[in-house]
Formats: structure tokens, sequence, C-alpha cells
């Protein structure tokens, strides 16, 4: 007999939606989204198996058509209490804007860096918009990816929010 999960990553999708740039998971439990996930082109999409799912898929539709749109489905508390403050710099960031990972470490007091593995750590992309975060000369990695289809779906979020 195979022991439970001790994670979210080891359970399976409760939705695998599709989105403009590719599939997109969602984990759910009653009542509350407990991880949001980029996939990789050709993922199996799977309809919403659960209430929350569902309405995570529809908010997530709701975001894409308006970025400024609140996402209602509540999120699992996750994360360190440092991330938690990086992911909270992130939130605040507005769309069509960046910031850099250098400019939230100041305003943390921490390094680039720290700011940066915790952008990698995000449960909650697109909710929580990491993609608006850049390096001091450039793009910079995403979802802890430096190159392939992960900086792709970045540069495409920035563009369909109106970052330059």
């Amino acid at each position: 007999m195979r022991a439970p999960p001790s994670s979210t990553a080891e359970r399976p999708f409760d939705a695998v939606i599709a989105l403009p740039f590719g599939p997109f998971g969602i984990r759910a439990d009653v009542g509350e989204v407990t991880e949001l996930v980029f996939l990789p082109p050709g993922s199996t999409l799977v309809a919403p198996r659960n209430d929350t799912a569902w309405a995570a898929a529809d908010g997530l539709q709701a975001w894409l058509a308006d970025p400024r749109q609140a996402f209602a489905v509540p999120l699992a508390r996750r994360g360190t209490p440092f991330q938690q403050r990086v992911w909270a710099q992130i939130g605040t960031i507005p769309p069509g804007a960046t910031a850099t990972y250098g400019q939230l470490a100041g305003r943390l007091g921490s390094a680039p860096r720290a700011v940066g593995q915790a952008c990698g750590a995000n449960p909650f992309p697109l909710i929580v918009p990491c993609h608006r975060v850049t390096s001091a000369a450039g793009i910079g990695g995403f979802a802890n990816a430096r190159d392939g289809w992960l900086l792709a779906v970045k540069r495409w979020l920035l563009a369909h929010e109106g970052a330059v």
C-alpha cells in the first residue's frame, strides 16, 4: 500500500485547464486552492473534479480577461514567513508594471537571490504575479527556469498585461 502524499506536489491535479500560454494545473481542497502550476506543452487536460477547482478555473479565466480582477477563491496558507513577505510584496506590483529582484530585496531588507528563490517557490503563480519580477539586466528567470517554455510564458504574461 502506498503512503499518502506528503506534499501537494505529489497529489494529482484537481484540474488541468488550457490557457492561452499552455496547460495550467490546479490543486484544490474543499474551499481553498492549494497550488497552481505551469505545465509543459502537451500535458493532458483534466476537467475540474470539485467545486473549488471549478471556481479556480473560472477565476483564472476572469483574471486573464482582466489582470486587475481579484481572484475570489481563497488560497491555502503556504511558505515560510520570509516567502510570505516576498509574495505579499509581489502582490503590490500592479498589472503592466514590473519590479526587479533587487528592488524587492531593498524593500524587504534582504538579498536579490533570496527574493528570486522565494519567487521560484511561489505556489500561486498568476495570482501572486511573480512574472512581474525581473532582473536588473532583463527578464530574469521564471518558475525556477532560465530558458525554454517557461520564459516564453513569462514573456506572454508581461505582454498580455502591457508591461514593457
